[in-house]
């Protein structure tokens, strides 16, 4: 099956803002990220440090710092190429962020250098192989919320929702890039223009990320982003792991509950996606709608996959004293902190 193209073209969606909420109206308005230490992010590897092999990991932490720098930072003080230093994934730029890189060898690494730079080096040790991206778990975040208004006790309520019930996985705004550059790229490559291989990831990541979440945003209006519907793709939380449903029974309902089992949505490519019926359908129609966003990625070789829609906000704290509320959480891999705020915080 094909996706009809839009006529009216892919410039009238609004793909980068556009957001329905699971759990109602926002309950305050608030500030997030007043200065970087209101947003702490510490990645979780999900493993030890081998202790031998021919590489070194270095656990930084950095604030008002990007990732990318950060390695080319790392690259200089360790006097190694870029592409050499290996690290797991992107981490917010105006926030204070710990994360780990690897570097090969066993290098000197000049500390002064680094903390000239502000980057703290907090550890170091030997590992068998270079990190990959998506190579951690998770991330644990705290956030402070400023000049928050909202009722108490509507706020009380609303984080006690996410916390049971999760929150729509929604890919963040700096997916995008600064006022949706990266769709741009996007649109010219699908146009035919040569980008390097930075640029080329980063528009075909946007793509995708639009794609996912104009679909997130039918189901969540449509209120089935949080259960299964016959035709569904289950994904096993936490994993790759996926099977078709051809009509969700007791035991599956039980699991969707328990958040060990998610509904999902395509991260687009070339082929068909593995839903059938209704999720078919919808799936197929806002591929229309994005015609050239799929384009893009289905020229690019992309294939298909599918992702969550739904993201479980775990060990979900919270304390709010006059206008701060102060959150803690844990959320896996891919996913974004601006997805739980959205639940929260009005725009």
């Amino acid at each position: 099956m094909k996706h009809d193209p839009n006529p009216h073209g892919d410039a009238n969606l609004d793909v980068t803002s556009r957001q329905s909420r699971a759990w109602g109206d926002a309950v305050t308005r608030g500030v997030a990220r007043s200065r970087p230490a209101d947003f702490v992010v510490e990645e979780d590897l999900g493993f030890s440090p081998d202790g031998s092999g021919a590489h070194t990991l270095v656990h930084i932490r950095k604030t008002s710092a990007n990732t990318d720098w950060a390695a080319r930072c790392i690259a200089r003080a360790a006097g190694v190429r870029v592409r050499d230093v290996g690290f797991c994934g992107l981490k917010d730029r105006n926030a204070v962020t710990s994360q780990w890189f690897s570097i090969p060898g066993a290098p000197s690494i000049d500390l002064d250098a680094l903390a000239g730079m502000g980057l703290e080096v907090l550890q170091q040790a030997p590992h068998g192989r270079k990190l990959r991206r998506g190579s951690h778990r998770g991330n644990r975040f705290r956030i402070v919320l400023d000049g928050v208004d909202g009722d108490p006790a509507a706020i009380e309520q609303r984080l006690t929702e996410i916390s049971a019930g999760g929150v729509p996985n929604y890919f963040g705004p700096q997916r995008f890039g600064r006022q949706g550059n990266n769709l741009a790229l996007a649109s010219a490559l699908s146009g035919g223009a040569r980008l390097d291989r930075r640029r080329r990831g980063f528009a075909l990541s946007a793509a995708r990320a639009a794609i996912f979440n104009a679909l997130l945003c039918r189901r969540v209006a449509a209120g089935n982003w949080n259960s299964l519907v016959p035709g569904d793709v289950a994904v096993l939380d936490g994993t790759a792991s996926w099977f078709h449903v051809d009509q969700p029974d007791e035991d599956m309902a039980d699991r969707i509950m328990s958040m060990d089992l998610h509904p999902s949505g395509p991260l687009w490519g070339r082929g068909d996606p593995a839903t059938s019926g209704t999720p078919r359908e919808l799936e197929f129609e806002v591929a229309g709608e994005l015609h050239e966003l799929c384009t893009c990625v289905e020229q690019a070789g992309m294939k298909q996959e599918r992702r969550a829609l739904r993201l479980p906000v775990r060990d979900l704290d919270w304390a709010l004293s006059d206008d701060r509320l102060r959150m803690s959480f844990y959320l896996p891999r891919g996913a974004f902190a601006t997805a739980v705020l959205a639940e929260i915080l009005a725009a």
